[in-house]
């Protein structure tokens, strides 16, 4: 009886410096990085700018990041910095469209009729309270420490990534989070909830 084959190990994943290098000789390997961050990307700048809007700038992100890849520091394994820079680019230029968007969620606090008391307590909570103060703090940001905030608080970016996203020092990225952070416990009064 023969032996059995021996076991193949996983295939390596490209880096997304390894994509983009290889989208410079074959431009359809740049699909490869937008199918891995095209969600990520699309989930923020929804959450900036609404769904419209991701639709949009979420492919012009890529459409720009694939015209820039031929300047892309393929020193750098993880491209997430510098797609979540060029989405923040854009969605810098609409800003007052998210300004906007922010202030009307902070009056709309409507709530759905939910038969278990439970239930009702915590989406009262979250709706009435949370969300429109939440929405009116964020409103209220500058919009440099805004997208710090956003980018920290929903991309899960570190301060080195938002840094390089942004184009600014990380410690500036440090003082704009604490800002953002000290801005918003003015909006959420926890005193509110009891």
């Amino acid at each position: 009886m023969p032996a059995p084959p021996p076991p193949s190990a996983p295939p390596a994943v490209e880096t997304d410096a390894q994509l983009i290098e290889a989208s410079l000789r074959r431009p359809e390997r740049f699909g490869a990085l937008f199918d891995r961050h095209h969600e990520a990307i699309h989930r923020y700048v929804h959450l900036r700018l609404g769904e419209t809007a991701a639709d949009d700038l979420a492919a012009e992100t890529f459409l720009r990041a694939f015209r820039g890849r031929a300047h892309y520091n393929l020193s750098r394994p993880d491209a997430r910095a510098w797609l979540y820079g060029i989405a923040s680019n854009l969605v810098a230029g609409h800003r007052r469209a998210e300004a906007r968007r922010y202030r009307a969620l902070a009056r709309s606090a409507e709530v759905t009729d939910v038969d278990d008391h439970d239930e009702r307590v915590v989406q009262r909570m979250s709706a009435l309270v949370m969300r429109p103060h939440l929405a009116a703090g964020l409103a209220a940001l500058s919009p440099g420490d805004r997208s710090v905030l956003l980018l920290v608080a929903c991309a899960q970016l570190t301060y080195e990534e938002v840094a390089e996203a942004l184009g600014v020092p990380r410690g500036t990225v440090g003082s704009r989070l604490n800002r953002a952070r000290l801005k918003l416990r003015t909006f959420i009064d926890i005193e509110e909830l009891q």
